[in-house]
């Protein structure tokens, strides 16, 4: 990858290999099946309504899920049920769009890419929920680096943990040519 560079009059740009933008839209369309909001789902208005009683006011008992939409209120479960009840579908929504733009500006075969400063905030909000979800299942911990040195070269989390690393270098490039 050649990092992300500011352009002249707003923006950034940044060259992807087709392998990469490859991984990227997997990894990007696992996350957007995982929160796309149930209620996009429902055939017909009673299976909405049901949806919206049961989904909204439970914490995910999946640990990705429940990373990527966090209690409200960590010590209060009353007020973070309600709390959810109201915001859950929003955010859910909101993550959703923010990873369809990434797609949409992603070339499929890698290449150049040119972001407005709107499609470049959209990236940083889809990067960040695919490291979340990825730092999850790996269980990354603050000492991320002794983590990762620590697998044993034939150990296949290995592939995993330097994915999780490049796409925090991309995050960084981002934020720092948007800088």
């Amino acid at each position: 990858m050649e990092p992300f560079r500011s352009v002249r009059g707003g923006g950034v740009r940044a060259i992807l290999a087709a392998s990469e933008a490859e991984l990227l839209r997997s990894l990007v369309g696992q996350v957007m099946d995982l929160i796309e909001p149930d209620a996009a789902k429902a055939q017909d208005l009673d299976e909405l309504e049901a949806i919206l009683q049961a989904d909204a006011a439970e914490t995910p008992t999946d640990p990705v899920l429940a990373r990527l939409l966090p209690d409200g209120y960590r010590d209060d479960p009353a007020s973070s049920t309600e709390f959810r009840k109201y915001t859950e579908l929003s955010l859910r929504a909101s993550k959703h769009e923010s990873a369809q733009a990434m797609l949409d500006s992603l070339p499929e075969q890698g290449g150049k890419i040119q972001l407005t400063p709107e499609q470049a905030q959209a990236w940083l909000k889809a990067l960040n929920d695919v490291r979340l979800a990825l730092g999850t299942k790996l269980g990354v911990a603050e000492d991320f680096e002794q983590q990762w040195d620590g697998l044993a070269p034939k150990d296949p989390r290995r592939t995993a943990f330097e994915v999780y690393a490049w796409l925090g270098a991309v995050q960084e490039s981002l934020v720092r040519a948007l800088w």
